[in-house]
């Protein structure tokens, strides 16, 4: 069955500004050589992974614009924490294949063991920021972010995320996110870093 997008604008701009990242090449390696078939892997990735945010945490989409978007994790019960991971291995499988969905496991299992001891109890997790490249450096990704840091602090809940970018480390802490650890993910063979923010951190502007 073709897969049905949802967000297939948004998805393709979350691809050209995510495509190089280290994690994203790793599991899409089955296209590797093949730019079109990788490109359409992972619109399907994004525009998944926007509705599993939509569903299960926060998803922020500007309104009537189409140059980025965040995606959003927050903490469920077992029991719907299950249901979440049998949609995705199903997606992953049906999508990117078996080694894909083996090498996406390996690399969130490492991830998941590295910050569970560095990363508050119940908080929300940054999973997806992306900007068509032509919009950065104009003050937007601040706009796809700050709505759903404001649900925080007023929840007085923490968040976090892992970025493979040290560019982007500087982006991350005008919001008020600190570097907690970092780490090499061993199958991609690249440094990622872990950040944390406290509710009501202060912001500084850029």
């Amino acid at each position: 069955m073709p897969y049905r997008f949802i967000y297939r604008e948004i998805a393709q701009a979350l691809y050209l500004s995510l495509c190089q990242d280290p994690f994203y090449l790793k599991i899409g390696r089955n296209d590797a050589n093949d730019p079109a078939a990788y490109q359409e892997t992972m619109l399907r990735y994004f525009d998944f992974s926007m509705e599993e945010g939509r569903k299960y945490g926060e998803l922020y989409l500007p309104a009537g614009e189409r140059f980025g978007a965040s995606v959003w994790l927050k903490p469920v019960d077992d029991a719907l924490s299950e249901r979440i991971h049998q949609e995705k291995t199903n997606f992953l499988r049906q999508n990117l294949g078996e080694e894909s969905l083996e090498l996406y496991t390996d690399i969130v299992a490492f991830m998941s063991e590295k910050s569970k001891d560095i990363v508050p109890d119940g908080s929300w997790y940054l999973s997806i920021l992306g900007i068509v490249p032509q919009y950065q450096n104009q003050g937007l990704g601040r706009k796809l972010v700050q709505p759903i840091l404001d649900k925080a602090d007023e929840l007085i809940v923490p968040s976090y995320l892992e970025t493979f970018s040290s560019r982007n480390r500087r982006f991350y802490q005008r919001l008020g996110y600190q570097e907690s650890a970092s780490f090499v993910d061993p199958l991609t063979g690249s440094e990622y870093w872990i950040m944390v923010r406290e509710p009501f951190a202060g912001i500084s502007e850029p």
